[in-house]
């Protein structure tokens, strides 16, 4: 497929790398998804529903995508300022209503639809922020009211999130951090976030290494805010992992952590190939948290890398996409956006390789989906309008594309 060729039809606009990155994810995504679907086609019988499902909500975002990136850039202001207030009521609405995954209640049913609101909410609030930080300004940058807005939103988003699902937490406070230091907040402030960040995270770590076993299992028993504080106090620690015998260690305690790191050691660097995966038939999440682990399992090495390559272009092209526009909105839309998938798949990869705690954050564009991969797809879809939609600088407006800007 030549996107060129499409591309002077009229039929896509904006940043061809973006596209090619976003269809290389797309297949590498139907590739993997299908072979690590292997315990759900096992447990139902239906070889083909997985991959169908997949495949045809694969399509609707690559459609999301499409269509989105038709909307002017300025039409997000107001788009995200009302998703920003509905998201807000949908978060207030998942913790009453809200059905349990996992022992986590992040899910709202409505008739035959099922989507998860902190992913609305992510999406709303990076609009919302870069609006306000590009219209409240001063002569030394983003106004004091500004941030106050900000900062205001972020904190209402965050904690509603959190006590269910505070990995998305952290994954919006460390991107609403980039953002402000993007939008050129006073260094005082950033400073002075930073270091209350850092004495949190370390006041997290001393609590969950401090609480006494007894307490978590009688946390685990509540149902209230508590209820989600041992699962994360294990993760952090790793006291259920990691036995003082080695002998009493128990694999399926943690299929998903162990399996993942066999699947990792038994790629034999070149892989297995496509579709040939050994650990997927036991590795719950195999098609979602841990399919990085199948890609390498699968892919080998060169696998790994093409992936955390391609997230690291399409954060150079979003970088490039900022740099040339003339109005602040889309500059700060695309960045912020960029650093929404960049970050969460970061995360991921890490999770896959042992890097980090377990955090059940998919693997953007590429884990199986619904919510997450129509809005991830959404995302592409607005970064493509700011880079055909949005003003230039004078210096760009007349520069021949390199070879590198088609890449």
């Amino acid at each position: 497929m030549n996107l060129n060729n499409i591309k002077n039809k009229n039929l896509i606009h904006g940043d061809l790398g973006i596209w090619a990155v976003f269809i290389i994810l797309c297949t590498i995504s139907l590739i993997e998804v299908y072979s690590a679907s292997s315990r759900m086609t096992f447990a139902t019988g239906a070889y083909w529903d997985p991959i169908m499902q997949h495949g045809s909500f694969m399509l609707m975002g690559i459609f999301i995508a499409w269509l989105v990136h038709f909307i002017p850039c300025n039409y997000f202001k107001l788009l995200c300022t009302i998703g920003m207030f509905i998201s807000i009521f949908l978060l207030i609405a998942v913790l009453v209503i809200g059905q349990k995954t996992n022992d986590a209640g992040r899910w709202i049913q409505i008739g035959f639809i099922r989507f998860q609101p902190s992913e609305i909410a992510k999406l709303s609030l990076v609009g919302f922020s870069c609006f306000i930080l590009s219209s409240l300004r001063d002569e030394k940058g983003a106004s004091p009211t500004a941030l106050k807005i900000v900062a205001l939103a972020a904190f209402i988003t965050i904690v509603l999130i959190f006590t269910e699902n505070a990995s998305t937490a952290f994954i919006i406070a460390i991107v609403m951090y980039c953002i402000c230091f993007y939008a050129q907040i006073r260094k005082k402030i950033l400073i002075a976030v930073f270091c209350l960040g850092a004495l949190g995270f370390g006041s997290i770590i001393t609590v969950a290494y401090s609480i006494p076993e007894e307490t978590l299992d009688a946390w685990t028993k509540t149902d209230g805010p508590l209820h989600r504080v041992p699962t994360w106090v294990h993760r952090i620690t790793d006291s259920q992992e990691r036995p003082a015998d080695p002998k009493d260690f128990k694999p399926q305690e943690n299929p998903q952590k162990t399996y993942a790191k066999v699947a990792i050691a038994q790629s034999n660097i070149i892989g297995r190939g496509p579709g040939n995966s050994k650990q997927r038939d036991f590795i719950p999440q195999a098609f979602s948290d841990f399919i990085y682990a199948i890609i390498i399992e699968e892919l080998g090495i060169v696998g790994a890398v093409l992936v955390l390559c391609l997230y690291l272009v399409l954060m150079y092209r979003s970088m490039r996409i900022a740099q040339k526009c003339k109005a602040l909105f889309p500059s700060y839309l695309v960045m912020g956006l960029a650093l929404m998938i960049g970050v969460q798949a970061m995360m991921n990869m890490a999770v896959a390789v042992g890097a980090f705690p377990v955090t059940g954050q998919p693997l953007p564009l590429v884990s199986r989906g619904g919510t997450s991969l129509f809005i991830t797809c959404t995302y592409i879809g607005m970064i493509l309008s700011v880079s055909h939609t949005a003003k230039r600088k004078p210096e760009y407006e007349t520069k021949k594309p390199r070879a590198i800007d088609v890449l």
